[in-house]
């Protein structure tokens, strides 16, 4: 959280206000799912940053409603772990873009892809998505659109100094997941592998495993997709 905003606060302009609104808790694959039946409780962390005890939709919903009315962009994320192909379909990360491309003009969500053995850092973040999001919401206008950005598990340490992985614009794959069933006492487990997904060429799984940077737009529905163009 601290490196995305560390991004935002250099890209907005002065009379713009960065608000934080996230999660009290770890809500990772609860989708779009929101919380009724009781009132949500807002605890301030710090100045312009509050929790919530609810998920991430309902974040997004509390920010635009109570705690950031005039807000005209949303970034969800960074997320630890990659939301690529249909792992968009259960993301809380890209839920709370999409509930917000219903309201606002652009709504970005933004993950990191993870790979065993390589650090888990997070200071070059600001570095490798600041372009992207000047150019994104300098740029466009599209209403009912999410950006689904994924950073892929590359040491930055390996990079020279002021470089960036590649950039990719692609489209989604939609291979599922390959599970296999183990059934104990205690019920059954569906288990994958991660990092051995099927995949097509080109795709954003195939590339951001690749070591680029993806950029895919999003419809409201998640199960639509295309290419953003570049």
């Amino acid at each position: 959280m601290d490196a995305l905003v560390n991004c935002v606060s250099k890209i907005a302009s002065p009379h713009d206000q960065v608000v934080v609104v996230a999660p009290d808790r770890q809500r990772s694959e609860c989708g779009h799912s929101v919380t009724q039946g009781r009132p949500l409780k807002i605890q301030q962390v710090k100045e312009h940053w509050f929790s919530v005890d609810g998920t991430p939709v309902d974040c997004v919903r509390v920010g635009l409603n109570h705690l950031a009315k005039d807000a005209d962009v949303v970034i969800s994320g960074v997320n630890q772990g990659a939301n690529l192909g249909v792992d968009v379909m259960v993301s809380g990360t890209i839920a709370a873009a999409r509930e917000a491309s219903l309201h606002l003009p652009i709504a970005i969500a933004i993950s990191h892809y993870r790979h065993p053995g390589i650090p888990k850092t997070w200071d070059h973040v600001p570095e490798w998505t600041e372009g992207i999001l000047r150019r994104i919401i300098g740029g466009m206008n599209n209403k009912g659109r999410v950006w689904n950005i994924n950073l892929p598990a590359i040491d930055p340490g390996t990079l020279a100094s002021g470089q960036i992985p590649p950039i990719a614009h692609c489209g989604v794959d939609m291979n599922p997941h390959q599970r296999t069933p183990q059934i104990g006492a205690d019920g059954i487990t569906l288990q994958s592998n991660f990092q051995n997904r099927p995949r097509d060429a080109g795709s954003d799984v195939d590339l951001c495993f690749g070591g680029a940077i993806t950029i895919t737009e999003l419809n409201t529905n998640a199960s639509h997709h295309e290419s953003a163009s570049g």
